[in-house]
This record gives structure tokens, C-alpha cells and sequence, in this order.
């Protein structure tokens, strides 16, 4: 069952019923006003938080149903023309999530609004849950060329209009890998509070995903000792956090710490990126996938194709052949806990809401 909403009363307070005796008919008639318009908030905050959610720290559809990411990002932003081609590879792996990559216009050719509610739509139709996710905040702080997640938010809340209603099917990355090397944790913290926080007044009710700092790797462990801050000032607890495990994590008891320590706080973490290599450096993929598949958690392997030359390894498929895995696809998709043996659809496609 979902947790108890975030119901806005009078002045912004949680909603009251009031009780006592009135001095008169006014002061009854105003009491009456005050419980109606208490019940109405009520009544629109649970129709706000349809969609995913976080409860008990794991991730759940509206319906109640618990929900274990089995993703592939696609580099959607740079490679337009090959959305529709690289979706049906996806979907046909048996991954349950894409995660898209997306720019708002800092740094690359801006997704605009027609493009994106296409990508949703698409998605959709082949029965794939949307991560979708700003490309440009990454590394900000040491990449100067990097935007904030301020200028993120607003691409968010510029997007309102498709975005909301499909809070079923979309949960929103606020930046990927928005912080680089040697940014404070007060940076880290206040900035993605103040996103959330301008997200949920705006009216965007989705879960939203929160990357790791350090390039995502969060080696300084900012995130996990930080994450329940930023949890705890969203104002509807539904926020999940994204870790990116590349060379940081070579060996099982890397992955395994992590994984453990963060979520034996009761917050819900994902494997937003990660590979069997990256940079020449081995990545303990098999840990990553066992542990997540034991500890029940999520995972998204980058990604489907056209990755440069020097992490060219991290190429699912071969020159965008959807039939045509490389090594690394081998592995994620029909490996030991991969995505075929692990990953079972959303039930938003099969059941709908009122799934039992």
C-alpha cells in the first residue's frame, strides 16, 4: 500500500479536522470551510502522486506492485534518427526501463517538447519504462562547460505539460553525474534539494532519480553519507537514488558496501550506469548484477551504441545491429542474472492499474 500522501491544508499545513464546540453559527460555518478545504487537499494529493513511488525504501508502480529496474540507456540526444531502431532492439532483450539521454540546450542540440513527448510515446508502445535524464549538468563544478541543476529544473518545468499524466511511465533523472571531482557535499546537497524542491511546487509529482556526485561513481561517498538530506526534503519521499559503477567498483566487496551500506539506511538505490569495463579498467559487473539481483534493486547497463573510441567497449550492440551483441551485451543480457533472466515487464502494459 502507498504511504500516507503529503496533504496541504490551510496555509500550506498539513490538513486538520477540527474539533470543539462552536461559539456560533459563523464560527461553525468557517470550522466546516476550514475541513473542506483540508479534505480537498487531501483528495488532490492522492490523485497528484499517481504513478511511481517510494515506500519502505524500494520502488513501487501506482498500483502497488514493487518495481525492479532492468534498463539499457540510449544516447538518444546525439543519435535522433535512431530512436525507433535502438527501442526495439531494447525492448526486445527483455528490458523492462530505457533511460534516455537528453540535452537542454547547454552544451548540445536541445530535445525539445514535440521530441521528447515522442520519446515517452514510443517508449510506450513497447512497453518500456522512461528514465529520462539532462546529459548536460555532467561533471558540473569541474567541467566548465557543464550546466547546473538549477538550469536543469527548468528544463523540467518548461517540459510540465508532457510530462505530467504519465507519471506511470516516466520517472525523471534530474541531471546525469551532476557533480565532478572535488565539489563540496554542501554543493551536492543544496543543489539537488532546491531542484526537487522547485520540481514538487511546480507541480511535477514523478519519482525522481538523483545521480551520485564524483562523476557519478560517488568514490568520496558524498551521496551515501548525504542521501537521506535530500530525501527527507522532498516533500513527497519519492526520490530515488543513482549510483554509476565503472572502475571505482573492480572487485565484489567494492560493489558490495556500497550497495549494502546505502540501502541498510531504507533508501532506494539504482545502478543507473555501469559496464564491464570502462577506460582500460575492469568493472566487476557480475558483483553488480548478483548483488542486485539479490538485494532486489535495479540496474541500467550503458549503452545500446555509438559510444567513442576510447570507451567504445561500452557498446551493447555492435554498430547499432540489434542482432549483433557484443561481449559486454553478451553479458548483460544473457548473463548470470541478466536481463533476460531477471526482468519482468511493468504491470501499467499488462494489468493496468488495478492489478491484484
Amino acid at each position: 500500500m502507498k504511504s500516507q500522501p503529503y496533504c496541504y491544508g490551510l496555509n500550506g499545513t498539513a490538513g486538520t479536522i477540527y474539533r470543539g464546540a462552536a461559539t456560533d453559527d459563523k464560527d461553525m460555518e468557517m470550522k466546516l470551510i476550514k475541513i473542506l478545504l483540508a479534505t480537498f487537499g487531501c483528495i488532490y494529493a492522492l490523485s497528484a502522486q499517481a504513478g511511481f513511488y517510494i515506500a519502505n525504501g524500494g520502488l513501487y508502480e501506482g498500483n502497488g506492485h514493487p518495481f525492479k529496474i532492468r534498463g539499457i540507456n540510449h544516447a538518444h540526444t546525439w543519435y535522433l534518427n535512431r530512436l525507433n531502431h535502438a527501442l526495439d532492439g531494447i525492448a526486445a532483450t527483455g528490458a523492462n526501463t530505457v533511460r534516455i539521454v537528453l540535452s537542454n540546450g547547454q552544451r548540445w542540440n536541445k530535445n525539445g517538447a514535440v521530441d521528447v513527448a515522442n520519446v515517452i510515446r514510443q517508449a510506450k508502445a513497447r512497453h518500456l519504462i522512461t528514465v529520462l535524464e539532462v546529459h548536460d549538468t555532467t561533471g558540473f563544478g569541474e567541467e566548465w562547460q557543464a550546466a547546473s541543476l538549477d538550469s536543469a529544473a527548468d528544463y523540467w518545468i518548461e517540459l510540465k505539460d508532457q510530462l505530467v499524466g504519465q507519471e506511470d511511465y516516466v520517472i525523471i533523472n534530474l541531471g546525469n553525474e551532476p557533480m565532478g571531482n572535488g565539489v563540496s557535499a554542501s554543493v551536492w546537497i543544496n543543489d539537488h534539494i532546491d531542484a526537487i524542491q522547485r520540481l514538487r511546487k511546480a507541480g511535477l509529482t514523478h519519482t525522481l532519480m538523483v545521480d551520485a556526485p564524483n562523476w557519478g561513481q560517488d568514490w568520496q561517498q558524498i551521496m551515501l553519507g548525504h542521501a537521506q538530506s535530500v530525501f527527507d526534503a522532498d516533500p513527497l519521499h519519492n526520490t530515488i537514488f543513482s549510483v554509476h559503477m565503472y572502475q571505482v567498483y573492480g572487485d565484489y566487496p567494492a560493489v558490495n558496501n556500497y550497495i549494502s551500506t546505502f540501502l541498510n539506511q531504507g533508501l532506494a538505490l539504482v545502478v543507473g550506469e555501469f559496464g564491464a569495463s570502462h577506460q582500460g579498467e575492469d568493472v566487476a559487473e557480475g558483483a553488480i548484477m548478483e548483488r542486485a539481483e539479490t538485494l532486489n534493486i535495479g540496474y541500467i547497463g550503458w549503452s545500446w551504441s555509438g559510444n567513442n573510441q576510447d570507451v567504445a567497449d561500452l557498446d551493447i550492440v555492435n554498430h547499432w545491429d540489434n542482432h549483433s551483441y557484443s561481449e559486454w551485451g553478451k553479458i548483460l543480457i544473457n548473463g548470470v542474472n541478466g536481463i533476460k533472466s531477471t526482468s519482468t515487464p511493468a504491470t501499467i502494459f499488462t494489468c493496468g492499474t488495478s492489478c491484484q
